[in-house]
């Protein structure tokens, strides 16, 4: 549901899998479902997508996504989880400071953008959790709804695909049969995606925007709670 415009939600689902699998454990096959989920989210919404927006967080996602590989390999259980709700927390005080801005293009600040980038990479290979910060960046540049989910859906699939040779050769959180049980959820990620489609079709546009808002709070409560 996540995957196809219910974001936010998704990080809902990441301290339950690291209370089951172990934290760092859980990413690899949290990976492998939202990969799946992913193509959902690309297929529906596709054609919204700001592929601008894309190439301008390409760099600093990369550079966050590599640094998020050291930071797993050198941290252990407890340390792995403090990052996540920092680096969540941190995505929170951008976007106020970027909506003080006072201009009418939010986006044409590189830093800004960067910082976003570089959180959200961090946060995705950290924990598979870039969810809440790149909710927060989009809504802060002034996306509407369906260009928010088309673009976020290219954005994770893209950046999912290229966080699994780390979880394969330098994490070792991912080999065949993490695949193989990764697979078996696929009737329920494809439930979940056809839930996602209708309930974003019923929601306006200003009470879509509050729900993604409340959902972010939500997961930073949920991450601090799993202390």
């Amino acid at each position: 549901m996540a995957k196809t415009g219910l974001g936010g939600i998704g990080l809902l689902v990441v301290p339950v899998m690291a209370s089951i699998f172990g934290a760092k454990s859980s990413t690899g096959i949290l990976l492998i479902i939202l990969i799946l989920a992913d193509f959902f989210g690309v297929s529906y919404y596709h054609q919204h997508a700001d592929t601008k927006k894309l190439i301008k967080l390409a760099p600093s996602t990369i550079i966050g996504i590599l640094t998020g590989v050291l930071i797993g390999n050198q941290v252990n259980e407890k340390q792995f989880k403090f990052f996540l709700a920092i680096v969540v927390t941190l995505g929170i005080l951008l976007m106020f400071f970027n909506n003080k801005k006072k201009t009418t293009n939010k986006d044409s600040n590189f830093l800004i953008t960067s910082s976003f980038g570089v959180l959200g990479g961090l946060s995705t290979m950290i924990g598979n959790a870039a969810g809440p910060v790149m909710t927060i960046y989009f809504l802060s540049i002034g996306f509407k709804k369906n260009k928010f989910i088309g673009t976020a859906a290219w954005f994770f699939l893209l950046v999912n695909i290229f966080k699994v040779p780390f979880h394969i050769y330098t994490w070792k959180t991912i080999n065949l049969s993490i695949i193989y049980f990764g697979l078996t959820f696929t009737p329920l990620i494809i439930l979940g995606a056809l839930s996602g489609v209708w309930v974003v079709k019923k929601i306006p546009e200003k009470p879509y925007k509050i729900f993604l808002i409340f959902s972010v709070l939500l997961s930073i409560l949920k991450l601090f709670f799993i202390f």
